[in-house]
C-alpha cells in the first residue's frame, strides 16, 4: 500500500463486494424453493419493479412452470435483458410518463388475477418513483411536484415513503388490494436501513407506514406543504375511505447490513475492518463529522484499518447544482479533513450500491487527503459545496467515484481506509 492509487483499488474491491453480496438473482434464487404455486386452473403472474427488476425476474422465471405472466419494469439506465417477460422502463428519482404508463400495465395485468392463480411480487429499491399510479383526484404533474418537494426536504426515506403511500394506488398494500382474492408472495430486496419492508418501494405488498394526517403534518413540518399543487393539497386534507387489511407472504432476500459485512471481509488481508455503523442517517453533514471523528479517533502508529459504515443520508438543497448524497458526503469529508487534517494516510468512499447517486452518471465520491486542494486549485470549492454542486466540485479533482448500473440496489457503502505515514 504505497500508494493513493492502491488505496483507491482496495477500496472499490471492498465495495463491489458488497454489491456483489447483494446480486439478485443469486439473493432470490436462495429463496425459491419457498415459492408457492397456482391452483389447479390457475396461472402464475409475475411483477419484478425496481433497480434489480431485470436479474430477479430472469432468477424467477428459471422456477416458475406452467401458465404465467411475467411483467418487468426498470429504470431507464437499467439495459439488462428480461427474456420472457414484457419490459418496460422509466423514470428515477423523478417519476415519468413512461413510468405511469407502467403503473397502469401493473393495474390492469392485477386486475385479472383470481382466486385460482397465484401473484408473485419482485420488489427492489427504486420502486417508488418506477411505478407511480395517482390516487383518485391526482395526476402525473401532482406525483412529480411531490417527489421534487421530498427530494429537497431532508426527509428520511421511510418519511418520504410513508407520504408516497398516500397518494398512489399501489403502495402501502396497493398491489394487494388490486391483486385480491388472489394470494400474494414478496420477494424483497431492502435499500432501507432497518429493513422495514413496509417502506421498500413504498410498501406495494405491506401495510401503509401512516395515515393522510401523518403525511400532511409531515410535510408542513419540513415547510413544503404550501409549495405543493392544489390537488395534492386537497388529497391528504380529505378523510381516506377504509379498506379491508390484507396480507402477503413477504421474504427479505438481501440488505445493507448483509453487504456492508461482505465488503468488511473483503478488507482482508491489507486492512483490518471495523464495522462501525450500519445507520448511518440523517443530515449528510452530520454524517461527515461522524466519520471524520471516527478516523481522528485512530493511534497514529496503529496498523491500517478499514472503517465500513452503511446507510443512507439525506441532503437539504439549498442551491442549484448537480450531485447526489454520497458525492456530496465525500466532498464534506473531504472538507473537514482538509481542515482538521487527520495523523494518518487516508482514502474515503461513499458510494450508491445501484451504481448511480441522484441523477448523475457517478456511483459517488472517492476522495484522499490533497482533493480539496486540487479543486481549489481550479475553482471554488466552498462556493460549489454551498450550491450543491458535488459532481462539479469532484470531477475537477478527477474523484468522482464511477461504476456501471449495478442492477441492484441496497442503500449506500462508505469505506474509510486508515494506516500509518
Amino acid at each position: 500500500m504505497h500508494t493513493t492509487e492502491d488505496l483507491r483499488q482496495v477500496a472499490r474491491r471492498m465495495f463491489l463486494c458488497a454489491v456483489a453480496q447483494a446480486d439478485p438473482a443469486a439473493a432470490l434464487t436462495r429463496f425459491l424453493g419457498h415459492t408457492p404455486f397456482p391452483k389447479a386452473k390457475g396461472q402464475t403472474i409475475l411483477i419484478a419493479i425496481g433497480k434489480a427488476a431485470p436479474a430477479m425476474m430472469g432468477a424467477a422465471l428459471a422456477h416458475v412452470t406452467g401458465p404465467h405472466r411475467a411483467l418487468c419494469i426498470t429504470h431507464h439506465e437499467n439495459t439488462a435483458p428480461c427474456p420472457g417477460a414484457t419490459l418496460m422502463h422509466a423514470g428515477h428519482p423523478v417519476p415519468d410518463a413512461a413510468g405511469l404508463a407502467a403503473g397502469q400495465a401493473v393495474i390492469a395485468l392485477l386486475a385479472t388475477a383470481g382466486p385460482d392463480d397465484q401473484v408473485i411480487a419482485l420488489i427492489s429499491g427504486g420502486g417508488s418513483a418506477l411505478v407511480p399510479a395517482p390516487a383518485e383526484g391526482l395526476d402525473l404533474s401532482d406525483k412529480i411536484a411531490l417527489n421534487r418537494a421530498l427530494l429537497a426536504s431532508g426527509l428520511d426515506i421511510v418519511e418520504m415513503n410513508m407520504i408516497r403511500q398516500q397518494v398512489s394506488q399501489l403502495k402501502g398494500g396497493g398491489m394487494l388490494r388490486l391483486a385480491a382474492p388472489a394470494p400474494v408472495t414478496g420477494y424483497i430486496l431492502s435499500d432501507v436501513i432497518g429493513d422495514d419492508l413496509n417502506a421498500i418501494a413504498s410498501g406495494p405488498t405491506t401495510a401503509p407506514i401512516g395515515t393522510r394526517a401523518q403525511a400532511r403534518e409531515t410535510l408542513q413540518r419540513v415547510g413544503v406543504w404550501d409549495v405543493l399543487p392544489p390537488a395534492m393539497r386537497a388529497h391528504l386534507t380529505a378523510p381516506a375511505a377504509p379498506y379491508p387489511v390484507l396480507r402477503a407472504q413477504n421474504h427479505l432476500i438481501g440488505s445493507n447490513s448483509q453487504s456492508v459485512a461482505a465488503a468488511a471481509t473483503a478488507a482482508a488481508p491489507d486492512f483490518t475492518a471495523k464495522i462501525v455503523s450500519e445507520r448511518l442517517i440523517g443530515d449528510v453533514g452530520d454524517a461527515a463529522r461522524a466519520i471524520h471523528g471516527a478516523a481522528a479517533k485512530i493511534a497514529p502508529d496503529a496498523p491500517p484499518v478499514a472503517l465500513l459504515f452503511g446507510g443512507e443520508t439525506t441532503v437539504r438543497l439549498t442551491g442549484t447544482g448537480l450531485g447526489g448524497r454520497n458525492q456530496e458526503l465525500a466532498l464534506r469529508f473531504a472538507k473537514l479533513a482538509h481542515a482538521t487534517p487527520l495523523a494518518r494516510r487516508w482514502l474515503f468512499l461513499s458510494g450508491g450500491t445501484d451504481g448511480r447517486d441522484g441523477p448523475t452518471q457517478a456511483a459517488g465520491g472517492i476522495v484522499d487527503a490533497d482533493t480539496w486542494a486540487r479543486i481549489t486549485a481550479q475553482g471554488d470549492a466552498d462556493a460549489l459545496l454551498a450550491n450543491n454542486d458535488s459532481n462539479a466540485a469532484l470531477t475537477l479533482a478527477n474523484d468522482l467515484f464511477i461504476t456501471d448500473a449495478t442492477g441492484t440496489n441496497v442503500a449506500d457503502i462508505q469505506i474509510l481506509l486508515s494506516m500509518p505515514v
